[in-house]
């Protein structure tokens, strides 16, 4: 049955915004870190080959095909616990990761071998899993507004830029302090890293909150978690999963959300290899580039949210898209060229790739805050869990693609892990890969993003929608609102509200 509003709505403050936001730090600062720099940790320090690099991410996202999704179906279930009661049926998982988060700290002890690693990548996978998708439904359960949506989304994408400049220069200023071939380096910022993840998950608790859904399973004390036994918890699991794919925005926003961001995945996989081997830098220039780019990328988010709050999320996109492109093509252009990554020359196209990688970074996180708000005009329900845990093991899956992917295809064009030189074949390879593979995933998003409706206009039509058929209306208020609905939803207006197969 569908869901009634909640009763009361609790004003959301600054502190609120800045401890949603901080939560970024481990959501975006731990990506940067892990696509950045773990197939040069792997490599250049550990050992490992480059396919043996990629095999981690590979098992790591297999298993996380069933963790991920599993999690987001738990949390939209739990509040029928105890714990769930008591704590919040999101609010627990995130506080229960807190002492997990050290685990980001082991992927970076040096000397160990190749089972320790794989072991130490996943564990520390399912930890994020555990407190990220919770997280990742909170914007939508702290308010329905949608220009606090976001701002939330504002806060969040700024924080986990910050956390991103971290990333970049972090590495330098270790190598400065420990020696250019120190493999603590890394470690030592896994450790401040996994300090920060912590205190920011416990920010998160402490100023963060859950709607209250009268008439819903969690509302009166059922335990859908269980019922049915894991058999059948499981298969209600993936019905649920598959199902959020029936929703048209969603749909059009993961492929806006793939391309700018397997895009950057393959981008910063071999930008450092790019920086070190093709242009002569060093692995303490190519995090000065790093770290630079995120600056103007910090920069290009504030810009950003201003777009987005004001016109089409989906033309803010498409400028942001084209900007990184550029960036990219100059980069290799300069390589053809015969310029090195000391000279002036190669600020360029840090900058155009930080312009455009912010706003990608923004946009899609921006626009995720409402598919809940359009799934519960098709299904009746509040699923921001399940939407979650599908955007959670999408961006895990892609990027553990995109980085193995990097790793396997420098492996067959010629890279020798530990060598201070490498081929004209390899060189090649990593060019191709920062070319083709990036520009070619950011044409996908853009194609997609000129099918892409949602606004801050049809965000209002579409709330309008949601009350009046929880009023009990079976017709749509006007045409025009008729229209914009069956867009977003991709469904007939009299299929609406749980008249359809995605309720079931």
């Amino acid at each position: 049955m569908p869901e009634t509003a909640p009763s009361t709505a609790r004003p959301v403050r600054l502190q609120n915004y800045l401890a949603y936001g901080s939560n970024d730090v481990l959501g975006a600062g731990s990506m940067a870190v892990i696509s950045g720099w773990v197939l040069i940790f792997y490599t250049q320090f550990c050992g490992l080959s480059a396919g043996q690099a990629a095999t981690i991410f590979a098992v790591a996202r297999i298993l996380d095909a069933f963790a991920s999704p599993m999690i987001g179906y738990i949390s939209d279930h739990f509040g029928g616990t105890w714990l769930g009661r008591k704590f919040g049926r999101r609010r627990f998982f995130i506080l229960a990761a807190i002492p997990l988060l050290p685990s980001f700290a082991l992927m970076w002890l040096p000397g160990q071998g190749f089972w320790y690693y794989l072991v130490s990548y996943v564990l520390f996978e399912l930890v994020y899993a555990m407190e990220i998708i919770p997280f990742e439904t909170l914007a939508a359960e702290m308010s329905t507004d949608y220009r606090t949506k976001a701002k939330f989304a504002g806060s969040r994408i700024l924080f986990g830029q910050a956390s991103a400049i971290l990333a970049g220069f972090l590495p330098l200023w270790l190598i400065n302090a420990l020696g250019r071939d120190s493999a603590d380096t890394f470690f030592y910022m896994g450790i401040i890293f996994a300090v920060l993840f912590m205190v920011t998950a416990g920010l998160l608790y402490l100023f963060s909150w859950e709607r209250h859904l009268p008439g819903s399973a969690e509302a009166i004390g059922q335990h859908p978690v269980t019922a049915g036994g894991p058999g059948q918890a499981l298969k209600a699991l993936y019905r649920n999963l598959f199902s959020t794919m029936r929703i048209r925005a969603f749909r059009l926003h993961l492929g806006m959300y793939l391309g700018g961001y397997i895009s950057q995945d393959i981008f910063n996989a071999a930008f450092t290899f790019f920086v070190i081997f093709a242009l002569a830098g060093s692995t303490a220039i190519a995090s000065g580039l790093l770290g630079t780019m995120y600056i103007v990328q910090f920069v290009a988010v504030i810009i950003a949210i201003n777009l987005a709050l004001r016109a089409s999320p989906a033309k803010a996109y498409q400028v942001a898209a084209v900007d990184f492109a550029i960036g990219c093509l100059t980069l290799i252009g300069l390589w053809f060229a015969g310029v090195a990554a000391t000279s002036p020359w190669i600020w360029l196209p840090i900058i155009l790739c930080g312009l455009g990688r912010g706003a990608l970074n923004y946009i899609p996180w921006a626009t995720y805050n409402y598919m809940a708000d359009v799934d519960e005009i098709v299904t009746g329900q509040r699923r921001e869990g399940s939407f979650a845990g599908v955007m959670t093991f999408v961006r895990k899956a892609t990027q553990a693609a995109a980085v193995a992917g990097v790793g396997f295809i420098m492996q067959a064009g010629g890279f020798v892990s530990g060598a201070q030189e490498q081929s004209h074949g390899a060189i090649l390879t990593m060019a191709l890969l920062l070319g083709v593979g990036t520009v070619g995933c950011l044409g996908l998003g853009i194609w997609v993003s000129t099918k892409f409706r949602l606004s801050p206009a049809t965000h209002d039509i579409l709330m309008r929608e949601i009350e009046h058929l929880r009023s009990g209306a079976r017709t749509p208020t006007s045409p025009v609102a008729a229209e914009v609905v069956e867009d977003l939803s991709g469904w007939r207006y009299d299929q609406l509200w749980g008249r359809n197969p995605v309720a079931q």
